[in-house]
């Protein structure tokens, strides 16, 4: 071990490494290196020290390649609400990656709508679908639907819409169409929903259902694959419709890239398979 093979790597004249050496050993108060007859080996102190720095040298490159490697590489920007990623977007991914390997999904998942400032290629909305200055392309048609877990089905029977008030309603704050909306279109006004745990996001309240912690009110896009799974159950053959879905949305004065483009017209294909 020498210097004069640490500073060929880094490009440094060996005086510029062994300066460096002695302000990190006066900094950390101990010697690193001793010298031999034949170079320079570590101190006790060193070779413990050894293994540290490697393991911070290593997530240092790791992080850095995975941040800063790829920009040669572009990047399709997705933003969207993680409930359709988890449940709807996810299972189907591995199909486009498969079709299309040359192109790179960067999906940035959100709760709250964030205006468009032109650093996302595409954005999927739960919304009406309409927005000013936004092009939108229709992705689901749902139906609300509260759904349980077998195993709470069980425990406790729910036949009809009054015997939600004998469980714990799973809410979602910010939807408009939650459970008082549900409950009356179906003419179960008399069950207090304000009762139950309050969430965020969907995925939370399904996850919830899910434990059987509560009956939580789906949107039929995101349930569909747990429903066919047996991992939830819905009790009610009622069909109400939800006013609003998930939309692919994008500004309407930028022109996709061609790699956007192709993702926007699969995602599209993939949601009217479905219909």
């Amino acid at each position: 071990m020498n210097f004069t093979h640490a500073a060929l790597e880094l490009h440094l004249t060996q005086g510029a490494v062994s300066q460096q050496i002695r302000q990190l050993e006066g900094h950390l108060g101990v010697a690193l290196f001793k010298r031999l007859p034949r170079g320079l080996g570590l101190t006790e102190e060193g070779q413990s020290y050894l293994p540290v720095v490697q393991d911070a040298i290593s997530r240092l490159a790791v992080g850095t390649n995975e941040i800063f490697g790829q920009r040669n590489r572009r990047h399709v920007k997705v933003r969207g609400s993680l409930s359709f990623l988890h449940y709807w977007l996810a299972p189907r991914l591995t199909d486009f990656c498969r079709e299309y390997p040359h192109i790179d999904i960067r999906y940035i998942s959100n709760i709250w709508v964030k205006e468009p400032d032109g650093e996302d290629d595409l954005e999927i909305r739960w919304g009406c679908g309409e927005w000013s200055g936004l092009h939108a392309q229709r992705l689901t048609w749902d139906i609300l639907q509260p759904v349980c877990s077998p195993e709470l089905m069980t425990r406790s029977p729910i036949r009809e819409p009054g015997d939600l008030m004998n469980h714990s309603l799973l809410h979602v704050l910010g939807y408009e169409e939650g459970w008082g909306y549900w409950l009356k279109r179906v003419g179960a006004d008399d069950v207090d929903y304000s009762r139950g745990l309050q969430f965020d996001t969907l995925i939370s309240t399904i996850r919830m259902a899910e434990l059987g912690q509560g009956v939580a009110l789906a949107r039929s896009s995101v349930v569909e694959d747990l429903l066919k799974s047996g991992h939830l159950i819905a009790p009610f053959s009622h069909r109400i419709e939800a006013s609003e879905s998930f939309y692919l949305v994008r500004e309407q004065a930028e022109q996709l890239s061609p790699d956007a483009a192709t993702f926007s017209t699969w995602l599209v294909a993939q949601a009217h398979r479905v219909l």
